[in-house]
């Protein structure tokens, strides 16, 4: 990722350097991160989130979209 060159004007240098900072940190998570949570009546549709990871907690189980259903990681069943 650049660095902010001496051409960004004085006024905006904190907080692109903030934002430069805070993409760093997204992408080169130092601890655990938040994952979505709901319950399973208010899951997404699985097809626009394939791939994606969310945590169904009224089943306490994690769940993997792909793309057709949401796949409990407890029991690999469909929710």
């Amino acid at each position: 990722m650049l660095s902010l060159g001496p051409e960004v004007p004085a006024a905006l240098r904190p907080l692109l350097g903030d934002l430069v900072e805070a993409v760093r940190a997204l992408t080169t998570p130092g601890a655990p991160t938040p994952v979505f949570a709901c319950a399973a009546a208010d899951l997404p549709p699985a097809a626009d989130w394939p791939e994606r990871l969310v945590l169904v907690r009224d089943l306490s189980t994690l769940a993997v979209s792909d793309g057709a259903g949401w796949i409990r990681q407890d029991t690999g069943d469909v929710i």
